[in-house]
């Protein structure tokens, strides 16, 4: 493909949906032709106040997206036969994206799915620090959930660096998105998953394939972020300043102290605030410097970090736009420009 501006689609303007459009709106070799959707609520019609064009998903929602006040540009359909389009965000919910790759592939379109399909929806699981000449060329690429984007950064970076021979994550996810707070929940309680390993684990070893890992998982009662905590048996000896180095390295992974005041998930969600960055979106993975401890043999370290459920995602979305048509080969380029354009930092204070 050209090195002109790719022609980038979102179908499914929701929390990530909402996201990658503004990230991509921001890149200087990509271009958003519109978004689609099926409803014509708020949410579609502050993306046309911003200016997108949008569409219907499906041809018989296009009448109840005008009736609900959106001025409805046509179809996803449409659009996609006229050869409008070089990629597809697809940003629906779970199990819709897997439905509609069919479409895509019918007008040869190249496709992002999210963490919610599974790994052999697209056959290319991605994160961009670990696997990007994995995705380059290819028609699907899916990038991982928000918590195996964390794991496949921080555990990832060690592993790479140091070498990990067993990781084992414990995971206390939010109970539910901040957006759908009003409509589902959990109230003073814990609810564990209780398949070992969860689904966390699996996932991110189809993003490095050679690492031993297992994770276990539960619901907290909140709405912001999830938090992490990695037992990793080590190949070798090491020190947890020899952890710190590596993760000063690492792309889109940023300490935070607990003797500076950041006691929970709560204190990181107001510096993400406080940033001034848009939605209060933190793009970068928020490692415990303090946490970080190695056992009396070095052969253990143990860690914490949060993982920014509506947005970590999202530069890994526009890594994987520039891998499919390859306007970059390298990661490290790629990486560059999103950072640079989204303002994505090793330091947060």
């Amino acid at each position: 493909m050209s090195r002109t501006a790719v022609r980038v689609l979102v179908n499914g303007y929701g929390v990530i949906g909402k996201r990658v459009a503004s990230a991509i709106s921001r890149q200087p070799d990509m271009r958003i032709i519109g978004i689609s959707d099926v409803v014509g609520d708020w949410r579609i019609k502050m993306a046309k106040a911003k200016g997108y064009d949008v569409y219907a998903s499906m041809p018989e929602k296009v009448e109840g997206m005008k009736r609900g006040g959106v001025d409805v540009e046509g179809t996803l359909e449409d659009l996609l036969s006229k050869g409008a389009v070089d990629v597809v965000v697809d940003a629906t919910p779970a199990g819709v994206g897997a439905r509609n790759k069919a479409l895509y592939g019918r007008y040869g379109v190249k496709a992002i799915f999210q963490g919610g399909e599974r790994h052999g929806t697209a056959g290319v699981s991605f994160v961009a620090q670990r696997n990007y000449v994995e995705a380059l060329g290819e028609q699907f690429v899916r990038v991982v959930s928000c918590n195996t984007t964390a794991i496949c950064r921080v555990v990832g970076g060690i592993h790479e660096k140091l070498g990990v021979k067993k990781a084992r994550v414990g995971i206390i996810r939010r109970a539910v998105d901040v957006w759908e707070s009003s409509h589902v929940g959990i109230m003073n309680t814990v609810v564990p998953e209780l398949r070992v390993p969860s689904h966390h684990g699996p996932d991110a070893r189809t993003v490095m394939h050679d690492l031993d890992m297992v994770t276990m998982a539960a619901k907290g009662s909140h709405n912001l972020f999830h938090l992490h905590m990695g037992m990793l048996e080590m190949e070798d000896e090491v020190t947890g300043d020899d952890v710190i180095d590596v993760l000063n390295r690492e792309p889109r992974v940023v300490f935070v102290r607990g003797s500076d005041g950041v006691e929970g998930l709560n204190s990181i969600f107001e510096i993400a605030r406080d940033s001034g960055r848009p939605r209060g979106d933190l793009y970068e993975i928020p490692v415990w410097e303090d946490s970080i401890t190695a056992s009396d043999d070095g052969r253990e370290i143990y860690l914490m970090w949060a993982t920014p459920n509506e947005s970590n995602v999202v530069p890994e979305n526009v890594d994987a736009i520039r891998a499919m048509t390859e306007l970059e080969g390298k990661a490290e380029r790629s990486i560059a420009i999103t950072d640079e354009r989204l303002g994505i930092v090793k330091k947060l204070y």
